[in-house]
């Protein structure tokens, strides 16, 4: 089970794709944070940050999960609008 609460159905092949490897990412708690905030939002994004969030998903989990908890600083060049958004996103969520 994936945890997935979003239907790939409707989204091109680009956006289906993210939507799979945002909760297939290795690491239980990077699927939480990167599924659902595809499950809320892979359907809004524009091709701009689309781009921006291949790259994301390119990282690797250790380095992605420490920047989402504020366990280390991310770097300059990683901190760009999709991952605000995504810590945002984060954030606004109770557990």
């Amino acid at each position: 089970m994936t945890g997935t609460t979003r239907s790939s159905e409707g989204l091109d092949t680009r956006r289906r794709k993210l939507l799979f490897r945002s909760w297939h990412r290795g690491m239980r708690e990077m699927d939480l944070i990167l599924g659902t905030f595809a499950d809320t939002t892979i359907h809004e994004l524009s091709d701009a940050e689309l781009d921006e969030y291949e790259k994301l998903l390119e990282l690797q989990d250790a380095d992605l999960l420490s920047w989402f908890t504020g366990e280390s600083a991310i770097p300059a060049a990683q901190d760009t609008a999709i991952y605000r958004k995504i810590l945002a996103q984060r954030l606004s969520m109770s557990f």
